[in-house]
């Protein structure tokens, strides 16, 4: 596996949390989607499983499982935060967000994890 895959899974969440910024900026309308529809979300469930268990760390399966929770969370924040925005409560909003970005960087870690062991 190419070093670079992971990275790439990192670029695809980092696309997909500046479109949600841009929705809660007023400068785009993107809404989002579950996390099994956004391209993280379609390799964590099919492809990822199969490339990691092809990987010769052990810790690899071990940080690959402890993506799914926090995307999950991830999703259903951005989710939240979203509707708060839209409803005009920006107090809410911002709990939403602060998750959304607490969550992202757990994602973003464990990425940048992988990727040390590829």
């Amino acid at each position: 596996m190419k070093r670079a895959f992971f990275l790439l899974r990192l670029n695809d969440h980092i696309q997909y949390l500046k479109k949600i910024e841009a929705t809660l900026a007023g400068t785009g309308d993107f809404q989002g989607t579950s996390h099994f529809d956004c391209k993280l979300g379609k390799w964590l469930y099919d492809e990822g499983m199969k490339q990691v268990a092809e990987m010769k760390d052990g810790n690899a399966k071990i940080l690959f499982n402890d993506i799914f929770e926090p995307h999950e969370l991830f999703h259903k924040n951005s989710k939240i935060a979203l509707d708060k925005k839209q409803a005009g409560d920006n107090e809410e909003a911002k709990v939403a967000m602060t998750k959304m970005y607490q969550l992202s960087h757990i994602i973003v870690q464990k990425l940048l994890a992988l990727d040390k062991l590829g």
